[in-house]
Formats: structure tokens, sequence, C-alpha cells
């Protein structure tokens, strides 16, 4: 065999991505062309590298094949917002697009940042311009590279949020594509005519797989963030903020039928300074970049690179590219997942309030006038807009006089608080799915209002309405919800049919375990009630949902399920 022979084929993203003149490709041609509606799958590639996914109905595919004309296809836009953090001024942009060229929706994302849906190709750079007008873009929510970068909101603890959420905008900008890809395609609308540009991070071809970063505040783990590749654990010691511990190595993403694929828990590998955060984050992303797999995608992100490698020999390449050693992991504590819902004050005595938005679906709706409530309270608002990362938001910094006003546009709209939300609920994501994700294996988003509908009867009878339990659906085994670490999993397996999934930690410290497989949707509820109706009498004091399924032997998880264990 020739030594040609022998080596590894890369994946075809790699050549298209070295090929591509930093993510240009043939976007501005195909952008120009009005003969479809769609672009090529090599153009798709590069979209997501500009925040941008192509997308079509597929409610109407078999309608629209019969009649011989292509998908109804639509782009689906995804914003970066480092932080979830945006003004006033901001959101109105967002409901103005979604009005003027979406599907009159906004949706809040799993990754604490906005989407549009529905999109069509011709009007994608006015879409853009309006964000650019506003100072937003959606440069990097995609793709091989760095994702929009998750902090904590920590309504009350503001000094803490405010030096925690700079550093977390810090590593987004530091992490950011230098090229000048996006502006020339989408906002100036002029071929680049100068030098080769160079991306001192990324290289020609970007990272092996997508890269995610989330910042937490303890004892809230919102952020999920033993999910991402790169987590920052904020330890203060009063108001000083001592540093971060540094995690790696998390990942949530697997292929139904690959074993070779798994969720995994990342890795507390030191501590590092506040001053030292972009260094760290930095040799974090090119020590994955150089080690990453290149010639399998499935086997691309970061945690499959460490189980490669091991931690120790990891640590050492980032700590070689640093040029400091990471001191030895602080002591931390996570305790909860959940939104502070409804009326609060902050530390400075101002308000803020946390409105629930079901899937993060902001649209007027069977009575519930959602996005109408918003935009009218964003018109008045002096305060900042915050995401949070389980897909709600939050109006910061209210003045006592303006309180009354904006309760009096949630009421008149028929929003109501969390009074009305069951424990459960209050804890539960979807991802989109169908119709318009082209992964998607069978519903989610439509189809967890129900479910929750038939579990809270189950609750009610149990005295579990106000207990915290974490649930979480996906149409795919991506994991975009992040089901993995939800009490009660649910992974799309087939149209109507659901793998199950139990005994995670509440406080995301432990991934969940398959419970049954293809299941379908009418067994949900019956497959988990008796053991919900078992946890209420049997549970111990403080014992979650999730760790009593595993104390009961309801599952048993591998030890290499749980942050700190081999």
């Amino acid at each position: 065999m020739s030594s040609a022979d022998a080596t590894p084929k890369l994946e075809k993203n790699e050549y298209l991505k070295e090929e591509s003149n930093n993510l240009r490709g043939t976007l501005l041609e195909e952008l120009a062309d009005t003969s479809t509606a769609g672009i090529t799958a090599d153009a798709s590639q590069l979209t997501k590298f500009h925040g941008m996914y192509v997308q079509d109905d597929r409610d109407i595919r078999g309608e629209r094949r019969a009649k011989k004309l292509e998908k109804a296809f639509s782009f689906m836009l995804r914003v970066r917002l480092p932080g979830g953090v945006c003004s006033p001024d901001q959101y109105l942009m967002m409901d103005q697009l979604s009005t003027d060229y979406g599907n009159h929706t906004i949706r809040l994302t799993t990754r604490q940042t906005y989407q549009l849906h529905g999109l069509l190709k011709g009007n994608l750079r006015n879409v853009i311009r309006g964000m650019d007008r506003v100072l937003m873009d959606s440069i990097g929510a995609c793709g091989d590279i760095n994702r929009n970068v998750m902090c904590q909101p920590d309504f009350k603890k503001t000094h803490a949020h405010a030096k925690v959420y700079e550093i977390a905008k810090n590593i987004s900008l530091h992490l950011l594509p230098k090229g000048k890809a996006y502006r020339e395609i989408f906002i100036d609308g002029e071929k680049f005519s100068g030098e080769v540009e160079e991306e001192p991070i990324y290289g020609t071809t970007y990272l092996p797989r997508k890269f995610k970063i989330g910042v937490a505040i303890p004892p809230t783990n919102d952020v999920d963030v033993f999910s991402q590749d790169l987590g920052f654990i904020a330890i203060f010691e009063g108001e000083k903020l001592l540093g971060f511990n540094v995690t790696v190595g998390g990942g949530l993403g697997t292929t139904h039928g690959n074993d070779k694929t798994y969720p995994r828990v990342a890795d507390v590998m030191g501590f590092c300074t506040p001053d030292q955060v972009n260094q760290v984050a930095e040799a974090v992303v090119l020590a994955q970049r150089d080690n990453g797999s290149r010639t399998d995608r499935k086997n691309a992100r970061l945690k499959y690179t460490i189980d490669r490698m091991g931690l120790a020999a990891f640590k050492a390449e980032v700590e070689k590219r640093t040029g400091f050693a990471l001191e030895e992991a602080k002591p931390f504590e996570f305790k909860t997942i959940e939104d502070d819902y409804g009326w609060n004050q902050d530390i400075n005595g101002k308000w803020y309030y946390v409105q629930f938005v079901a899937s993060g679906r902001i649209v007027d709706k069977d009575g519930v006038n959602l996005r109408t409530a918003f935009r009218e309270i964003a018109k008045i608002h002096k305060g900042d807009i915050r995401l949070t990362p389980t897909q709600n938001l939050a109006f910061c910094g209210i003045d006592e006089a303006d309180k009354d006003a904006i309760q009096k546009i949630l009421d008149d709209n028929g929003v109501k608080g969390p009074e009305a939300l069951s424990g459960l609920r209050k804890n539960a994501m979807a991802c989109p799915a169908l119709p318009t994700c082209g992964l998607a294996l069978s519903e989610s988003e439509r189809f967890i209002p129900e479910l929750l509908d038939e579990f809270e009867k189950v609750l009610d009878e149990a005295g579990l309405t106000d207990d915290s339990i974490s649930i979480r659906m996906t149409g795919c085994p991506n994991g975009c919800a992040r089901p993995y670490l939800a009490e009660i999993g649910l992974i799309g397996k087939a149209p109507g049919k659901y793998n199950l999934y139990l005994g995670a930690a509440y406080n995301g410290m432990r991934l969940n375990t398959l419970y049954k497989e293809s299941i379908t949707s009418e067994e949900i509820v019956p497959s988990v009630e008796p053991h919900l109706k078992a946890y209420a009498k049997e549970r111990k004091e403080g014992e979650g949902f999730g760790d009593f399924c595993v104390r009961t032997g309801v599952v048993t998880p591998p030890s290499k399920y749980t942050v700190g264990q081999d």
C-alpha cells in the first residue's frame, strides 16, 4: 500500500472550507440567482458560518413534490448575542425584521440568543443590514467555529454579572473570525479585491466541528456548563472575582445507531485568573483545531479529542500554548437551573421581570399576545433585556415607577405570570424540530405543550405540581435542547416515537440514561407515571427526581456520566 493510500481521507467540508476564499465561495452569485429560492449544498455549508441555515417547510414537501415544484425553501438566521443581553432598540429591530421578512415570530434559543425563521433568500441582506444598524450581527452563530458565548444572567447579583458578562463578551470578540466575507456579501455587496486575508486563530479550514462556550455563576447552572466544549465557572470571594474553573470536553450530540458517538459531561481541567481567560480560550480552541478529527465529522467535537488524547495530555497541550500552568480548581456548588420567574428586585433595589416563554417562541397565539406585549414593553423600557439559557426573557433595571405600566401591558395581552406554571413546565425546553429543521425525526416544539398537559395531571395527583423537575425534548439526537441533561429526556427516533431517558442530576452534573427505546408518544407519560408517584411517596429530603431514579435503580448510569468521575 502506498503512503498516499494510507493517508486518511479528509471530510468533504475540509476541502470546501479551504477553497472557499475565507467563507465566500459562490455565495454572492447564488444570492443573486432568482431562478431558485434555495442555494447549493456547498453554499449552504458556508452560510452556517455567517449564522444562517437553509430550511424548508416539511409539512408541504409531498404536496410540492407532486406538483413538481422545488421545496419551499427559506432561511433561519441566528444572532450572535454574547451573554444574551441586548437593548430595547435591538429587541424592537428583531421584532420589526420578523414582521417585515420572517414568519412573525421570534425564537429564543437554548444558546441564549434570537433566531428568525421563514426568511427568503432575497431578503437576507435586508435583514442583516437592519441588524447592523443596531450593532447586531450573526457572524459565527453557526458553523465550524466558536458559537454564541453563553453567560448566566444572574439578575440579583448585578455586580458579579457585570464583571463576568464583560469577560464573556471579550471571549466572543477574541474568537470572532477576522475575515471580511460577512460584511462584503451581506452588507456591502461588493467582491473583496484585496490581499488574501488571514485567520490567525482559525486558519483556512477553521475548526473540525462546532465549538461552544458557556460561563456559569454558581449556584445557578442554567448555561449547563458541563455540556459546553469549553466552560468557565466563576469563583467569587464576596464581591471579588478570583477567577474561573475551566471545564473542557462537554457535548451532547449523538447519532442513532452509531456507538462511536455519545453525550459527555465536561472535565474540570483547572483554574485561571480573569486576565488569563482569553489566553486559555484561544489555547483550547487551537488545541482542538490542530488535534480534532478532520476525517470523521461525527467524531470531531472536542469531547472525542479529549477522550482520544486523555485529559492530562490535552491539558499539557493547552498549557504549552498559554505559556503558564493552570492552577488547581477551586470548590464550587451548583443548586439550580431554574430562572427566577416573575417580579423580583436586584441588589440596587431596581426590579426585573422574568417571563416564561414556551419553547422560546415569542408569538401572538390563542389569546395570549406575548409578542405584542414584549414589543410594547420594549418601547417604554429603560433598562436592558436579557435572554436566558432556558429560552426565557427578562426585562431588567426597571424603576419602581414603571413597574405598574409593564404589568398592565402583560395583563392586557393575556400574559400570565409564574403562578400559572407547574414546576415541570418551568423547567421544560424543546427544540423547533418539525416542520423547519431538516434533521428532525419527530415532533418537539409542537408536541411538548400537549405532553406537559398530560404530565401535569399526574403531578397534580401525586402532589408534585410545584416541584422542580426538568424535562427536555428534541426531534433528533443532536441535542439542541440539551435533553441528555434532563431528569426526563425525550429524543426523537422516528415519526411519533421517542427514546426516553431518566436519571440526570437536576443541577446539570450527571447525564441521564436510556430507559426505554422507541416508545410511542402515547406511551411516554404512562412510562414515567409510576416513578413520579413513587418519588412523591419515597423520596429523601432534598432529593431530586433524577437522583431518586438512580438511587432506586430505575436506571444505572455509568460513572463517566457524572462530573468528577472517570
